[in-house]
């Protein structure tokens, strides 16, 4: 997609600048984290089944659809395997660095994970247009200020006059409307139009409101490609919304055509559910819950139904690359932090939290939660600290991180790359990383263990590719694939 001509320019490099160190990551710790999702957590109700705990232990959560097992992955990497050395990651990694196909901001971080050492640093601390590795940004963040356990509700509630039903959207992105949604173990439409019927009785409704009130500002981020709203990688952010607001929840993963107005379009789906006419469909706010007038009284609650907990929302924007997840997940930051769920309230809401996190925030400047913006700026140094941090055994809330991340050549965004392209071969099963591309900007980070078993963390963005993503992304492939194949001692 072509770039905007006001597009912003890139920031002059910035000073070295010393960086804190995290704490050590126990092998023991690592190894749990990379193999399964979401360890030593908080485990509210449903949660706890697919969590490891006994799944008839807790208590059943009104409106909850009960979440299936997770997926196996990969094996955990060698703690005890054998540190690289500053020169001998250099020595591999300086000819693929400089290459042509990359442009000529080319800026890098690898580090050791369980010790946190610096191996490799080209522009580290410089902030690049990130792309859709912004992501990572977002998932720690949410993970950071939510818990991954919290799940976003969508109720229906009583209206101002008899008959009529206010849905208040929560902000959930992948609300169904019926068991064909496009989001496995979603909350559904039809489970909410059959609480609102059991509460009303025999009084029939008449009309449906439409709540979306508890986001505001644009619907479109600041910094997106003209073609973003309609090229079906984006669309309107609304507090409602089904199935990513796809017109059809039926298609395959990647680009789809999408409502130009989600919330009246999940609107009217409801009003079908309810047996109230489209046209019988309106945006407006929920009453103040009121003792007296009406039967039920306005603002009483008829029902509500829960998003999947959000470390699966996690995994979802993560190994789909899901934007418009993305942007509900940045707007959750920001009502947890008590800031205007916008572009603007989420971006400042995800500033603090890396702050409160104990990182460097002056090396993230964001407009948004997906990397759809031109505007978004992050250094590749803040973003192997971010995948530390979530490694590390002080912040195991973060560790659902890790359970989306595409695997070379084996899953998500990473599903066709290391396989046949030459000079990558090595980092197929090895490399675990989030991509992200814009036109001329295309970026990786993510983790990767070398040929002695050793887990690194790395992030390499361009955001001055001349070419296209066909010589690119296999120069990107070859910088994470050499780290995989060599031991760099």
């Amino acid at each position: 997609m072509p770039a905007p001509a006001d597009a912003a320019p890139a920031p002059p490099p910035a000073a070295p600048r010393r960086r804190r160190r995290l704490p050590v990551v126990l092998a023991a710790v690592l190894v749990l984290v990379l193999a399964s999702v979401g360890v030593v957590i908080t485990r509210p109700g449903p949660v706890a089944g697919w969590l490891g705990d006994d799944a008839g232990s807790g208590p059943k959560a009104a409106g909850v659809t009960p979440e299936p097992a997770p997926s196996d992955v990969l094996a955990g990497p060698d703690a005890n395997a054998p540190l690289p050395t500053p020169d001998g990651v250099r020595a591999v990694l300086d000819p693929l660095v400089g290459v042509a196909a990359l442009g000529d901001r080319v800026n890098v971080s690898v580090a050791d994970v369980i010790t946190g050492q610096t191996l490799f640093a080209k522009g580290a601390d410089d902030g690049t247009v990130p792309a859709s590795v912004t992501k990572l940004a977002t998932a720690v963040t949410v993970l950071a200020a939510r818990g991954p356990g919290y799940r976003i509700p969508t109720r229906a509630v009583a209206g101002a006059t008899a008959g009529e039903v206010v849905i208040v959207g929560g902000g959930d992105p992948t609300l169904a409307i019926n068991k064909k949604g496009y989001y496995p173990g979603a909350a559904r439409l039809d489970d909410l139009a059959a609480q609102v019927r059991t509460a009303l009785g025999g009084t029939p409704p008449t009309s449906v409101t439409v709540d979306g009130s508890v986001y505001s500002g644009p619907v479109y981020g600041p910094g997106w490609d003209s073609d973003i709203p309609t090229g079906g990688s984006g669309g309107a952010v609304t507090a409602l919304m089904t199935d990513g607001a796809r017109t059809d929840p039926g298609v395959e993963h990647g680009s789809a055509p999408r409502f130009a107005e989600p919330d009246l379009a999940a609107g009217k789906a409801f009003a079908r559910l309810l047996g109230v006419p489209t046209d019988a469909v309106k945006r407006g706010t929920a009453p103040a819950q009121s003792a007296a007038g009406g039967n039920p009284a306005p603002g009483t609650e008829l029902g509500v139904v829960q998003s999947p907990p959000l470390i699966r929302l996690v995994d979802v924007m993560i190994s789909e690359s899901d934007n418009l997840v993305a942007e509900a997940l940045a707007r959750q930051v920001a009502l947890a932090r008590n800031q205007p769920a916008s572009f603007d309230g989420g971006a400042a809401a995800m500033d603090a939290e890396v702050a409160e996190l104990g990182l460097p925030a002056d090396e993230i400047s964001v407009s948004d939660g997906s990397g759809l913006s031109r505007r978004n700026r992050i250094s590749p140094s803040l973003l192997t600290d971010l995948i530390r941090l979530a490694a590390s055994p002080d912040h195991p809330e973060l560790a659902g991180v890790f359970g989306g991340l595409p695997v070379g050549g084996w899953s998500g965004t990473l599903n066709e790359r290391y396989r046949n392209t030459a000079g990558t071969a090595a980092g197929e099963g090895s490399v675990r990383a989030k991509t992200g591309t814009l036109t001329a900007v295309h970026s990786i980070a993510g983790l990767v263990t070398t040929a002695d078993g050793r887990l690194l963390t790395f992030a390499v963005l361009t955001d001055n590719v001349p070419g296209d993503r066909d010589t690119a992304q296999p120069a990107l492939d070859r910088i994470a694939a050499a780290l995989a194949g060599c031991g760099c001692g």
